[in-house]
């Protein structure tokens, strides 16, 4: 798109303008058709990789269509994790480029069935490919450890020569970007292939309340693949529908509020969030740019944990803190993820229920089946204890929107706001007048404040434990329901807390919920609220349960470590996993 609105005078892959933000000056409905038709003539440059079958609207779980029309060798490749993809194109069992056209292939029906997809690239993924392929075959080495792996790119992470709308219809056409965001550099240095990027949705924020939803005026609505009535998350619900499917072995994610932990969760995923400073996170194009009260975080979703610490480790080798200088200098340590220094008998804490909202029995079977699989592998659990969740739920809502909303309200008036963003905009604080300055410095002091209490809180814990330590981490609920139906979110404490402390936190897949037969575990005596709802919130999501509105969705519990302990914190969830393993419900 032209600066004054017209698509047809920049080709796609135009770097020569500048991104710019201005208002658009051609109908919002015309910049969504031109950018659906500039999707649509990309995937239809490859006819064979569409969806071959005829899949009526009304069908809910699509999640078995890509296997079915992938050959046999396409299927193995698809259903390998990062680092044994990178092996197998190592030794030559797969090329980068049959590799890449195997995921292009589920990418595209996974388009067809969720609208995932964005920025459509495969031509030059393909061309990238070829010359690892050249490389590898005339010099016997790669060019680094993800040499031919597949990635894909959330909306607004900046891809050179390619659209960064970030779910905005003012930025669609506008956006092109000049230059690689600093993790998309690091990748392709270590030998990446990108070739698509992701839906999210209008605002990026997808946040306070009613969210979780990945769906602007761009693309539409992103559908979960388990149960196409059901959201797969915000704000990167495209990368979590897209690996899902597999039709990416990895995807780049940010996350402000939980906008990588919900959607891994939603979809059956792994999903880290970091702590800021920890990995790249320079070259994201998004509203409030430049607000620090409280910073997303960049990092990956996958189908494996191992797969999150290669990510680290890739971004760490690479030293992103020369060129970003905002970021730490903390080398990955690999040893510790893989058991140096964590203890063979943990101590656990479980988040049962955060005070303001009980979440929904699937989730709190998850959280009881993985209390006795600790047990019984020897690990201790107690219970924790929560602390304001609702007031930090209330900060943290404040420090989003310091500008009472103001740089939203003008992005967003040639637009018409979709539902979540309406609800946003109707909830934003301070009667959605911006802060003062000395506002603004007293709730910077609330939050650090807050941040030594719950500190104080977490190392109080050596006192109930028999080791005499402080728990190892805090085992708690993602969110407060599986993948609920779209436009129906209403509680996003669970991981927002969270970012409010700055603590490194990651989601791994805890089973699929499956409505026929259901029964409900018996739990521990006191652990949740079960008297009339405490506020409206607990009240709609108490009567939002009903176990068939969420048949199939996959369930996913979050492990929460300290502040900059992202080893610790893959280590400890290695310990987890293993208990779980080995569990045998008795």
């Amino acid at each position: 798109m032209s600066p004054n609105g017209d698509f047809s005078t920049i080709m796609p892959g135009d770097t020569s303008k500048p991104i710019q933000r201005s208002t658009v000056t051609v109908p919002w409905t015309e910049v969504s058709k031109a950018k659906k038709a500039e999707r649509e003539e990309r995937l239809a440059r490859r006819p064979e990789w569409r969806l071959k079958t005829t899949v009526p609207p009304q069908q809910k779980d699509v999640s078995n269509h890509p296997p079915s029309e992938l050959t046999p060798r396409e299927l193995e490749i698809v259903r390998l994790d990062v680092t044994a993809i990178a092996e197998a194109i190592r030794t030559r069992q797969y090329g980068a480029v049959e590799t890449l056209e195997a995921f292009c292939h589920v990418a595209s029906i996974a388009q067809d069935l969720t609208n995932c997809l964005t920025e459509v690239f495969f031509g030059e993924g393909l061309l990238r490919a070829q010359e690892l392929d050249r490389y590898l075959e005339e010099t016997g080495q790669v060019v680094g450890p993800l040499h031919g792996v597949p990635v894909s790119i959330k909306d607004h992470v900046l891809v050179k020569g390619h659209d960064t709308a970030s779910g905005y219809i003012a930025w669609a056409g506008r956006t092109i970007a000049e230059k690689d965001a600093v993790v998309v550099d690091i990748l392709r240095r270590a030998g990446a292939v990108i070739y698509v990027k992701t839906a999210n949705p209008q605002t990026l924020l997808s946040l306070p309340v009613q969210s979780i939803e990945t769906n602007n005026n761009i693309y539409g609505r992103t559908l979960n693949a388990f149960n196409r009535s059901l959201t797969p998350g915000g704000s990167s619900g495209g990368e979590s529908a897209l690996i899902a499917m597999h039709g990416s072995p990895l995807g780049i994610g940010t996350d402000i509020g939980g906008s990588i932990r919900i959607p891994a969760a939603y979809m059956g995923l792994y999903g880290l969030k970091g702590s800021v400073g920890r990995l790249p996170h320079a070259g994201l194009m998004g509203s409030h740019d430049g607000m620090d009260a409280i910073v997303g975080a960049l990092g990956p979703l996958a189908t494996s944990a191992r797969d999150l610490a290669l990510f680290c480790r890739v971004m760490s080798q690479y030293e992103p803190w020369l060129v970003e200088p905002p970021l730490i200098e903390i080398p990955w340590r690999q040893d510790i993820v893989d058991g140096d220094g964590i203890p063979d008998k943990l101590s656990i804490a479980i988040l049962w229920d955060d005070g303001v909202v009980t979440p929904h029995p699937p989730i709190l079977d998850a959280l009881k089946r993985t209390q006795d699989a600790l047990t019984a592998a020897g690990h201790e659990v107690i219970a924790w204890e929560p602390v304001d969740h609702q007031e930090a739920w209330d900060l943290i809502t404040k420090l989003y929107f310091l500008d009472g909303g103001e740089e939203y309200r003008e992005v967003l008036k040639n637009e018409p706001l979709v539902p979540q963003t309406e609800w946003i905009m109707s909830q934003v604080p301070n009667g959605g007048k911006p802060y003062s300055v000395a506002e603004i410095f007293k709730l910077n002091l609330e939050r650090e404040a807050f941040r030594a209490k719950i500190a104080a809180h977490w190392n109080a814990t050596r006192t109930r434990t028999t080791s005499g330590r402080y728990v190892d981490a805090v085992l708690s609920p993602a969110a407060a329901t599986l993948a609920p139906p779209h436009d129906t979110t209403r509680w996003w404490g669970y991981t927002s807390y969270w970012n409010l402390m700055d603590y490194s936190a990651v989601v791994f897949p805890a089973g699929r919920f499956h409505a026929t037969g259901y029964k409900s575990v018996t739990l521990p005596g006191g652990v949740v609220h079960t008297g009339e709802p405490r506020n409206d919130t607990e009240h709609f999501i108490r009567a939002q349960w009903d176990p068939q509105t969420y048949d199939n969705a996959p369930v996913g519990l979050q492990v929460v470590g300290k502040r900059l302990n992202e080893e610790r914190l893959l280590g400890v969830l290695r310990r987890v996993e293993e208990a779980i393993a080995t569990y045998h419900d008795p």
